[in-house]
């Protein structure tokens, strides 16, 4: 096990430093600087920023914190960050399931949503799945939905980290009439929220069989003037990049390309059919990658060559998709699922190990949104998002490699406690901002009216 140096801690002094929270752990897991786990160390928080990893006999001798906590054998990592989420659609898991992503699209999932998805829906949905998240450790998420104010709200209101990519579609959809529509509604929503600390903006043009050039140009300015972040549903299966050579004659990401969308800005979701050109592209722009494994693997979409992505030099993050998709919000699921499926298709058991695949839920979900200097890694004077994991269960024993265990033995059951800029939203497994029961109610209800049992 290592201990922090000088540089991860506070300036000594003989008088004890007063900090809001002193959090006390078994083990103490940064990211940064990686391949790294502390023993029997702590963190000091105040005004919702670390200030100091350190051993926690000296935490105690330097600091006087109005807030202790001791979490016994739960190992602290930063909270997981999911760069690819529909939040609102939990109230759509379970529902038309087994099918081919066209077929659940086209004949199920935007019927359904043409029928149901309101604001109300979305804030209703979005509740339930931020509640999961917290629950499985997630402190930070990207989501692209309709009525993306609902879930802006929501976000703020419940205390998570979020970037709301709002959709854009070039025709009419439950929130716009067209491209021109949801970018000026979109825009809206960035002024309202342009000086929150822990909501921002972004675009997301749906995919390139739904947006075209005139829009995507567009789009590709205003990101350009106003430094915004854009995500887009990118080379998803193979029957996509082949319609698309035989309507254009190129492959989609190099349309992306032409139209001079790729860059350090741009957030590729799914990525499982490419071949080198692609990768090639990835690797000269700075683009980013949100590989969502499961959702995937559920509708038969494909494998994303995440090893020879990572080799190339292209960050790559993870994504849990929409729970309709998925059936899940559980980033630590999503984690294994990427480790074990990597080394399949690499056909390498050293392919994406247990530390690269923790940085992919974590620094390098926050390179991909644009907040790696904000969260992603426990490091002072970043915010204080973090996730506190039991290691004591009996089906984790005997442990050798705590980081070995997080990856291949843990879910999001193990969450115990998850902090936000400081802020505690779940303490031994009970949610401070959002209520259990009603959620459940509220989850009911969808439940019936979809069904048709209420008006």
């Amino acid at each position: 096990m290592d201990t922090p140096n000088s540089s991860d801690t506070a300036q000594k002094s003989n008088k004890k430093q007063s900090v809001d929270t002193l959090i006390h752990a078994r083990w103490i897991i940064p990211v940064v600087p990686e391949k790294r786990v502390y023993e029997h160390c702590s963190l000091a928080i105040n005004d919702g920023t670390i200030t100091a990893i350190l051993p926690s006999t000296e935490a105690r001798l330097r600091f006087a914190a109005r807030e202790e906590h001791q979490l016994g054998d739960q190992l602290l990592i930063p909270g997981l960050i999911n760069t690819h989420n529909h939040a609102a659609m939990t109230l759509l898991r379970g529902y038309a399931d087994d099918k081919p992503l066209m077929t659940w699209l086209e004949k199920h999932i935007w019927p359904m949503e043409q029928q149901w998805v309101s604001p109300e829906f979305v804030a209703d949905g979005t509740r339930l799945a931020m509640a999961e998240m917290l629950r499985s450790g997630t402190t930070t998420f990207s989501d692209q939905y309709f009525f993306p104010e609902a879930t802006a709200a929501v976000a703020r209101d419940t205390g998570m980290r979020a970037q709301i990519a709002f959709p854009v579609i070039d025709f009419p959809n439950n929130w716009s009439r067209n491209g021109d529509d949801a970018l000026e509604k979109g825009l809206a929503i960035r002024d309202d929220y342009r000086s929150h600390s822990r909501i921002g903006l972004a675009f997301a043009p749906h995919a390139p069989y739904t947006v075209g050039d005139e829009t995507l140009r567009k789009i590709a300015i205003y990101a350009d003037e106003l430094g915004m972040s854009v995500q887009m549903h990118l080379h998803e299966t193979a029957g996509e990049v082949d319609k698309a050579i035989a309507e254009t004659g190129v492959r989609p990401i190099q349309r992306l390309h032409n139209l001079g969308l790729l860059s350090p800005q741009f957030l590729c979701v799914h990525m499982t059919a490419l071949d080198d050109s692609d990768i090639a592209l990835l690797q000269t722009t700075g683009a980013h990658v949100s590989h969502c494994p499961r959702s995937n693997l559920k509708l038969a979409s494909g494998f994303s060559p995440v090893a020879k992505l990572l080799d190339a030099g292209v960050n790559v993050s993870i994504g849990t998709d929409g729970a309709a998709s998925n059936n899940g919000q559980d980033m630590l699921a999503e984690t294994n699922t990427a480790a074990l499926l990597a080394k399949a298709v690499a056909g390498q058991a050293d392919a994406l190990p247990a530390h690269q695949a923790l940085a992919m839920a974590t620094i390098n979900g926050a390179r991909a949104l644009g907040l790696d200097d904000v969260t992603g890694s426990l490091e002072v004077g970043k915010a204080a998002d973090l996730c506190a994991i039991d290691l004591s269960a009996l089906e984790q024993q005997p442990l050798h490699d705590p980081l070995s265990q997080l990856i291949y033995t843990t879910n999001g059951h193990h969450v115990r406690n998850v902090w936000v800029a400081g802020k505690q939203l779940l303490k031994d497994r009970k949610l401070a901002t959002l209520n259990e029961e009603e959620l459940k109610q509220r989850a009911a209800s969808w439940r019936d009216r979809i069904a048709g049992r209420t008006s």
